[in-house]
């Protein structure tokens, strides 16, 4: 049901976590997946999974809160696969800081990269996927409540909602979907360094009705599945994947 060959897609943030996992299945899927992160790097071991899985990538360094950089990635996307059918907007940073302690220098860099970098990666998506194709954000739960000690983060991530949704109207007679998958805790790197040797990871699965953490790879499915042919009338949404914290 979530075949999404024979289509060309980008994904950035794709060098580690949510995006990487992202990358893989659209790849399993069918799709030829251009592979796009601030680390060439990691950009480059995603990549080379890909091939041992079989699939078609192709890794390119960007800088989502830079303008020239998305519009470059973009078109050397379009100029290797020779167009683009879907994407997924991955990327971005965490803060954890109470606003009173916070700079405007640090909230600025978490709203550039979070809310302006989904926006610059729209920018150029959107004009491409013309005639049919889809787009998912990848939000967060802090999209839609708070988190404690993440003001600028939760600012940017409730941001990428509306701009999710507006999309969604607005490119709708163009044949394009847009929609927000919103996860829960996930147990990537990222959250298991900041996690550290604390309680956290443990406090967390307690109040997660499923218990546990999500993976990546099952936030993975979710988007591969609203980038798929399954979710053809899906537009609009902020699908949360939070094993029932919303419930």
């Amino acid at each position: 049901m979530n075949e999404v060959a024979p289509k060309v897609g980008l994904v950035t943030g794709a060098g580690s976590g949510i995006g990487r996992a992202t990358a893989r299945e659209l790849a399993r899927s069918g799709a030829a997946v251009a592979v796009l992160d601030i680390d060439e790097s990691a950009a480059a071991e995603t990549t080379e999974m890909i091939g041992k899985d079989g699939g078609e990538a192709l890794a390119v360094t960007v800088d989502i809160a830079d303008e020239h950089s998305v519009r470059a990635a973009v078109e050397r996307t379009v100029t290797a696969y020779g167009g683009l059918d879907l994407a997924v907007n991955n990327a971005g940073v965490a803060s954890h800081r109470r606003l009173d302690q916070m700079t405007l220098g640090e909230f600025e860099r978490v709203v550039r990269v979070n809310l302006a970098g989904t926006f610059l990666c729209m920018k150029y998506e959107l004009p491409l996927l013309k005639g049919g194709g889809a787009i998912v954000n990848i939000a967060s739960n802090g999209g839609l409540y708070a988190i404690p000690h993440a003001p600028a983060y939760v600012a940017a991530k409730h941001g990428i909602v509306g701009l999710t949704k507006v999309a969604a109207v607005d490119y709708a007679p163009d044949g394009i979907r847009v929609n927000a998958v919103c996860p829960g805790p996930t147990r990537t790197g990222g959250f298991e360094r900041w996690a550290g040797d604390t309680d956290m990871i443990a406090r967390q699965e307690a109040i997660t009705p499923l218990g546990r953490l999500a993976t990546p790879e099952e936030v993975a499915a979710a988007a591969v599945w609203l980038c798929s042919d399954a979710a053809s009338y899906v537009t609009g949404i902020a699908m949360s994947v939070d094993g029932g914290r919303r419930a």
